[in-house]
């Protein structure tokens, strides 16, 4: 089972503080994923989106997935992964967020997915890199 990843670097005019907020948000991810994103579980500590937050994801017609947050840095860092209900294996998504030199923020996107079945991490990737990339400038207005 081969292994693929989804790298996007971006940089927004907004500071980090406010790319972070919007991103968090698990609702505001429905464009970025290209899917119907349902809150099933606010955070631990009182962080609504931090570490423990559940969301549900359904793409198309497919069976949904969820993902949940397992590390949530304010406003540097979040990651999570698929833990229920999808044929991608290893799923680990990580979202970096630094200030740049101008104000704004150098946001960095990985993902890793592999699935038993073939072909469908190369589908999941090729899907993924074209929403996220398609979002990016909806980010920057909504942010």
């Amino acid at each position: 089972m081969r292994a693929h990843h989804v790298h996007i670097e971006h940089d927004f005019a907004k500071a980090p503080e406010l790319i972070f907020a919007h991103l968090a948000e698990h609702e505001n991810l429905a464009e970025v994923f290209g899917a119907k994103v349902t809150r099933l579980r606010d955070g631990e500590g009182g962080e609504r989106n931090g570490v423990g937050s559940v969301r549900k994801l359904q793409i198309g017609p497919l069976p949904p997935f969820e993902e949940t947050v397992t590390e949530f840095v304010v406003p540097e860092r979040i990651v999570y992964r698929i833990t229920k209900g999808s044929p991608l294996r290893g799923h680990v998504g990580e979202m970096t967020f630094a200030p740049t030199v101008g104000g704004g923020t150098r946001f960095v996107y990985d993902i890793r997915l592999a699935s038993p079945i073939p072909g469908v991490a190369a589908i999941v990737k090729a899907s993924l890199t074209r929403s996220i990339n398609g979002s990016l400038a909806k980010v920057e207005r909504d942010a």
